[in-house]
């Protein structure tokens, strides 16, 4: 069965690369290597043999943050298809050797994501995105300015579809967006400029927040309950990058 619509690579374009090295790799524990990239440095974090994330430095082609990456079948087609929704292509598809076929868009609401057409490999691993192991993607939130406008676009482009929704005030509500039967993100409307933010797990929130701290980021919110009986915790790294850390109290 293709993985089209999965999320599947997490890439992080930083103002300081060498500074939040070590930050990753304690909250995370992450290991860092350098891709071997011609034309430019490009690190690769992993855990215990999975490579989950790249690291690079941020330019102005490439905002500073993290980005989300989905699987696609068909790069060019996924492109076209986007553009015909009202997306904008910030990098068109081109060939990554020995990886697959990469674009990078942005939706009508402005949120910055790319997809991937990854090369078939005899033996994947664990991969990128996985909600049930530690330091790997677990969800991912789409924070924008419409979500009765972005909705459609992603289930188009992905087959994604709302689970269910969730009230966060009188005017507000959470969308759980789901993938295939699994949840894999969330959607709410904001005042702030669209993006994507990854979640990434950790085996306790609280001591995850004592660590940020230690390693020179910041907490801006959190632990905070949320349905499962895990916690979230909104974080920056210390570049002030957002992201988010899920796991247990």
């Amino acid at each position: 069965m293709s993985d089209h619509g999965t999320p599947c690579w997490y890439e992080l374009a930083s103002k300081d690369p060498a500074a939040v090295q070590r930050f990753y790799a304690e909250a995370l524990g992450w290991s860092w290597r350098d891709a071997g990239m011609q034309g430019m440095s490009y690190l690769l974090g992993a855990r215990d043999g999975a490579m989950i994330a790249g690291l690079h430095t941020a330019d102005d082609a490439h905002p500073a943050g993290w980005q989300i990456y989905i699987s696609v079948e068909d790069a060019d087609a996924t492109v076209k298809e986007a553009l015909a929704l009202g997306a904008k292509v910030l990098q068109p598809a081109a060939d990554i050797p020995g990886t697959g076929r990469f674009g990078v868009l942005s939706d009508p609401q402005g949120a910055r994501f790319g997809i991937l057409q990854p090369l078939p490999m005899q033996n994947p691993g664990t991969p990128a995105f996985a909600p049930d192991k530690l330091g790997h993607g677990q969800w991912q939130d789409l924070i924008t300015s419409d979500t009765k406008a972005a909705l459609p676009f992603y289930g188009s482009l992905f087959g994604w579809t709302v689970a269910r929704s969730m009230a966060m005030g009188p005017d507000a509500s959470y969308h759980i967006l789901s993938h295939r039967g699994t949840d894999i993100g969330g959607t709410f409307t904001s005042q702030t400029a669209p993006y994507w933010k990854p979640y990434f797990g950790v085996a306790s929130t609280k001591a995850a927040a004592a660590q940020v701290k230690a390693n020179g980021g910041q907490v801006l919110h959190g632990p905070d309950p949320v349905p499962g009986g895990q916690f979230t915790l909104q974080i920056t790294d210390p570049t002030g990058t957002i992201l988010g850390l899920v796991g247990a109290a």
